[in-house]
């Protein structure tokens, strides 16, 4: 980046400001993850300059022989991984992957039935800001009050009322373990098309850690960027029957020229998930998640659902006297990164909630284990008992910095980034 550095120098600035926030911060955002230096270098690659509207071997422009060689590989690759029979790499993100389900397979005014974004569920899974709620009869279904899990009894029960065309399943905030065929069979019971949508734990699914929804869904979608610890982008799986219309609804329905940067990155990453070593590393995401959780319950705190199957946890904060963006954003000045998120029957706007969400994927890329969780869950309840106390805040940020330190993430790109 050393022709950054000199010919713009304000961007060049950022990005290693950038580098140094994620190496120097514990990171427990639980949509974002760490990708490797490979994935990163496919990224950077001369192919974001070829435009390839089409798919291999039928591309709108010629040239496109080179990443047509790239986009098969991720097609294949992804397939494997998942055991999808049809699989569409091209989508820019998660919810224009979402978005091309319900073009292709629904028609403005059909009746959907999706978790409620208080409960856990996506925005793109009806909310009425978004092009799902505004195009579709949306019907939620939530979680259950005593235990805060899937009811799958009201949720059989919701669909026989409705009788939704479709039935999404898949969640943004939720710490339990989904039965898809239990889904599969509610959406057989009224003849819905089921979409499952496993943004947030594709790599548990590609590692066999969480069970897969591909034997019985019709659709599934999910972005890259998460526990796959890949590329931000997005892409879609489904039976070959619908082969033909998805992919004719991402292009030329929803989208021009995919990134074929991106597709090499997410190819990349397809590859990388395939290893012993990512298996592992899945495994340890979720004991993380157990480890961490548990700590936070012996710490006072309340935990939704009482703990957690896979990668995050809500912790509910309603009765320590802080709100969810007021504990976020004390949080971030101590240089631990959460956000806000509302818990199941929330009496709080979206825009402050009762709780914050906590996820491992980051932290465990960094290689930290159980005890590192145990240590974390101690500085969070340290600085969320005192939250006014500024001396104590930059204590617990010194208490970060010793610990990261431990666990370097970017190290080496830092140094060149410096150098140059």
């Amino acid at each position: 980046m050393g022709d950054l550095k000199k010919k713009d120098r304000e961007i060049y600035d950022a990005i290693l400001a950038e580098a140094k926030r994620e190496d120097q911060n514990l990171e427990l955002i639980a949509s974002e993850n760490f990708v490797s230096e490979e994935v990163l270098e496919a990224q950077g690659s001369v192919l974001t300059n070829k435009y390839a509207e089409g798919y291999p071997g039928l591309r709108w422009y010629n040239g496109c022989h080179n990443v047509d060689i790239v986009e098969k590989i991720a097609i294949e690759r992804a397939r494997k991984l998942f055991g999808a029979e049809h699989v569409n790499v091209q989508p820019h993100a998660g919810t224009p992957a979402n978005m091309v389900i319900y073009f292709a397979m629904l028609n403005p005014g059909d009746t959907v039935l999706a978790m409620d974004l208080s409960c856990g569920g996506h925005l793109s899974h009806g909310n009425p800001h978004n092009f799902s709620g505004k195009l579709y009869k949306m019907v939620s279904y939530g979680v259950n009050r005593k235990t805060e899990m899937l009811d799958y009894e009201e949720i059989a029960a919701l669909a026989k009322k409705h009788k939704p065309r479709m039935i999404v399943a898949g969640a943004s905030a939720y710490s339990r373990t989904i039965d898809f065929k239990k889904f599969r069979q509610i959406a057989d019971s009224v003849g819905a098309y089921l979409f499952v949508d496993i943004a947030h734990i594709a790599g548990l699914v590609a590692s066999g850690v969480h069970e897969s929804p591909v034997p019985y869904a019709h659709f599934v979608t999910s972005t890259t960027h998460k526990t796959l610890r890949g590329p931000r982008g997005g892409f879609i799986m489904c039976k070959e029957e619908f082969a033909k219309k998805i992919d004719t609804e991402v292009f030329p329905g929803a989208q021009g020229g995919p990134l074929e940067h991106i597709i090499a990155a997410k190819a990349v990453c397809f590859k990388e998930a395939m290893s012993k070593e990512f298996k592992n590393y899945q495994k340890q995401i979720v004991k993380n998640a157990k480890a961490f959780s548990n700590e936070m319950t012996k710490l006072g705190y309340r935990i939704v659902a009482g703990g957690t199957d896979t990668h995050l946890f809500l912790v509910d904060l309603s009765k320590k006297g802080i709100t969810g963006k007021g504990a976020a954003t004390v949080l971030d000045r101590a240089g631990i990164t959460v956000n806000k998120n509302l818990i199941p029957f929330d009496p709080q706007p979206p825009a402050v909630a009762s709780g914050i969400r906590i996820g491992t994927p980051a932290v465990t890329t960094r290689g930290m284990k159980e005890a590192e969780m145990r240590l974390i869950a101690g500085l969070i309840d340290k600085v969320l008992s005192d939250p006014e106390n500024e001396k104590n805040i930059t204590c617990i940020r010194g208490e970060v910095r010793k610990l990261v330190k431990k666990f370097p993430l970017y190290k080496k790109l830092i140094r060149r980034l410096e150098k140059e």
